[in-house]
C-alpha cells in the first residue's frame, strides 16, 4: 500500500523550480444553494475559523446553519456573479498571471511556477500544490493575500499547506508570508487608488477604512489582526496626509450573536449619517487583495443603502487593488525578496551550468541503474 504520494514522473536531469502559491478564501463553485451548502460546509467546518469545540458546534451548523444560510447566501452572490464567474476567483486568476509575467521579465530569476490556490472551494490548496509539484518545484513559497495577520485567515492556510505536505514523499522547502500590512508597495498602491477615486470621483467628507470583522475573544487570546488593521490605516491616513477627525476604522461582516471586533460598520456608516450630518462617505476595505462579495454586496450594496436611509446622500465604494499594476508589482516585489538565499531568487546563479550539471549528474545516475 502506497501511503505517501509523489511527482507522477522523476528524472535526475529534471530542473529544480521555486514554486510560489498565491492563495485566497475562496468561492463557491456558483451561485446556487447547492454550491454554497458545500462551500459554507467547508468554510464554517473550519476550526480556525470557528472556534468552538465541536460538540457545540457541528449541531448548530448542521442543525441550522446549513438548513438556512445557503439560500440566502446563494442570493447575494447572485448579486456579484460576473458572465465569467467569481469576481474573487477571475481576480485571482489575473493577479497570478501579471505576477508570473513580472517574474519573467527579470532575467536574474532562475525556473517558477505560480499557482493559485483556494482555502475554500475551487482550485483548492491541495491541486494547486500538486500543479507546483509536477511543474518540479523543490522550493515553495506561500503567499497568502491577507495583508493582516489572522489565526482564521494566514493560519488556516497553513493548516491547508502542512495537511496536504503531510502526504507527500518528498516534501518540499517551504516559506510563507505571514503578513504585509506594513509593506511600503502594498500601501503605495493603496494611496494611489484612493487619490485616483478622489480625482475621477471627487472626494467625500470622512474616509472609512472597513476591515473583515472577527469575534472579539479572538483578539484577547492573541490574534495581531486588530492591531494589524490599525496600523495599515494610520500609516494610509499618514501617507494621505488626512487630519485627525477625517478618518475612522470600522469592522464588518460580523456572524453570530458574541461580540465582534468594533465599532460596526453597519452601525457606523448609520451613524455619520444620523448624527454627524455626514452626506458624503467614501469606504475603502484594505484587507481585501481582490473585490468579492464582501466589498461588491455587503459594502457597496447594503452599507450604501443604510448610508442613504440614515440621512446620507452617497456612499462610494473605493474598489479594492485587484489586479492593479502598482498592486501587482507589489506582490511581486514581496515574493522576491522573501525568496532571498533561494538559488532561483539569486541573481548570480548561471542556469545554463546548472542544466549542464544536471545532465552530468543523469548520466552518472543511469549507469547506476536508473531508467531516467
Amino acid at each position: 500500500m502506497r501511503l505517501y504520494s509523489n511527482k507522477s514522473v522523476f528524472r535526475h536531469d529534471d530542473m529544480p523550480v521555486m514554486g510560489v502559491l498565491v492563495a485566497n478564501l475562496g468561492t463557491p463553485d456558483e451561485p446556487t444553494t447547492t454550491a454554497l451548502r458545500r462551500y459554507l460546509r467547508e468554510f464554517l467546518g473550519d476550526p480556525r475559523v470557528i472556534e468552538i469545540p465541536k460538540w457545540r458546534w457541528w449541531p448548530i451548523l448542521f442543525g441550522l446553519v446549513l438548513r438556512t444560510r445557503p439560500k440566502k447566501s446563494a442570493a447575494a452572490y447572485r448579486e456579484v456573479w460576473r458572465s465569467d464567474g467569481s469576481p474573487l476567483l477571475t481576480i485571482g486568476e489575473r493577479q497570478v498571471a501579471g505576477i508570473r509575467r513580472r517574474l519573467e521579465a527579470r532575467s536574474a530569476v532562475g525556473p517558477f511556477a505560480v499557482e493559485l490556490g483556494m482555502r475554500y472551494g475551487n482550485p483548492s490548496i491541495a491541486e494547486a500544490l500538486h500543479r507546483l509539484r509536477e511543474a518540479g518545484a523543490q522550493r515553495i513559497l506561500v503567499l497568502p493575500l491577507y495583508p493582516q495577520y489572522s489565526a482564521t485567515t494566514t493560519g488556516s492556510t497553513f493548516d491547508a499547506v502542512a495537511k496536504e505536505l503531510m502526504r507527500w514523499r518528498w516534501v518540499p522547502e517551504l516559506r510563507m508570508v505571514g503578513q504585509y500590512h506594513d509593506d511600503a508597495g502594498y500601501l503605495d498602491a493603496l494611496v494611489r487608488s484612493i487619490r485616483e477615486h478622489w480625482d475621477r470621483e471627487g472626494r467625500g467628507e470622512r474616509l472609512l477604512f472597513s476591515f473583515h470583522g472577527m469575534p472579539q475573544r479572538y483578539l484577547l487570546n492573541g490574534d495581531p489582526y486588530y492591531c494589524q488593521c490599525h496600523k495599515t490605516a494610520r500609516l494610509l491616513a499618514e501617507r494621505l496626509q488626512l487630519p485627525a477627525g477625517s478618518w475612522e476604522v470600522s469592522f464588518q461582516s460580523r456572524f453570530g450573536k458574541e461580540e465582534w471586533l468594533k465599532p460596526y460598520t453597519d452601525e457606523t456608516v448609520v451613524h455619520m449619517a444620523r448624527e454627524l450630518g455626514v452626506k458624503r462617505l467614501d469606504v475603502v476595505c484594505p484587507g481585501f487583495a481582490a473585490d468579492c462579495l464582501e466589498t461588491l454586496e455587503e459594502i457597496a450594496g447594503e452599507n450604501q443603502e443604510y448610508f442613504e436611509e440614515a440621512g446620507g446622500e452617497r456612499l462610494a465604494y473605493i474598489p479594492a487593488l485587484n489586479d492593479r499594476h502598482d498592486h501587482v508589482d507589489a506582490l511581486a516585489r514581496l515574493i522576491l525578496r522573501h525568496a532571498q538565499g533561494w538559488p532561483e531568487a539569486a541573481a548570480s546563479r548561471n542556469w545554463e551550468e546548472e542544466r549542464w550539471r544536471l545532465q552530468e549528474s543523469a548520466e552518472r545516475a543511469r549507469k547506476l541503474g536508473a531508467e531516467a
